[in-house]
């Protein structure tokens, strides 16, 4: 696809937001509507917000602006719609994994099924694309394991035919790894402008193969 000319989405939490950047001029983004020479851009990234519906209320109201109704804001003539989320889940959400076939938003199976659905009701002819979870220093907690929202997320994009760029699997961002921490993301989990060029380069790859 030429993306000269495209009207793009992005829906996203606090990486899409630009926490860890300087400015967001070093977005990934940015970067593809600057290099790549989209027309418009539609940005909405909210930092701490997950794809499930919490059970129990946060501290801090905005981290339960899950994405779901904020698909309702999305220009419907967008080209192309860009989700890059789910680490929220895994990270302070309290809605469980659930299973392959759940539809309910209490669920991150549920949420993953259902936010799709909403998209592809709200913008039928856009291509959308789905970004999975960058790895981050912490991966286990509580009985929860990353790679089974990362997984989640596979499974879902792949039944209902949607492109997913597997940054957990090809980002090349382990900040396990000390020297890597350092230089993509200092704090273990959000990207730097080092890492956004990463993460650009990974999803121009994917939108300029459909």
């Amino acid at each position: 696809m030429k993306l000269e000319g495209k009207k793009v989405a992005f829906l996203g939490d606090s990486i899409t937001e630009g926490h860890g950047l300087e400015s967001t001029a070093g977005a990934y983004w940015n970067l593809l509507k600057e290099r790549e020479g989209l027309k418009e851009i539609y940005v909405d990234g909210i930092g701490g917000t997950r794809f499930s519906k919490q059970w129990t209320p946060s501290e801090n109201p905005r981290h339960d602006r899950d994405f779901i109704p904020r698909v309702a804001s999305i220009p419907a003539d967008t080209d192309i719609i860009v989700v890059f989320g789910g680490t929220n889940d895994f990270g302070h959400g309290d809605a469980p994994l659930g299973s392959r076939g759940d539809k309910s938003p209490y669920t991150f199976y549920g949420a993953c099924d259902l936010l799709i659905r909403r998209l592809l009701e709200r913008c039928p002819m856009a291509e959308l694309v789905f970004m999975t979870p960058l790895h981050r220093l912490i991966e286990e907690q509580n009985g929860r394991k990353l790679r089974d929202y990362v997984e989640a997320l596979r499974q879902v994009t792949e039944y209902y035919g949607v492109p997913l760029v597997d940054l957990y699997a090809t980002s090349g961002i382990q900040p396990k790894l000390a020297i890597i921490q350092q230089t993509y993301c200092p704090d273990g989990l959000h990207p730097n402008e080092a890492g956004h060029e990463r993460i650009y380069k990974r999803l121009k790859g994917v939108l300029e193969q459909l």
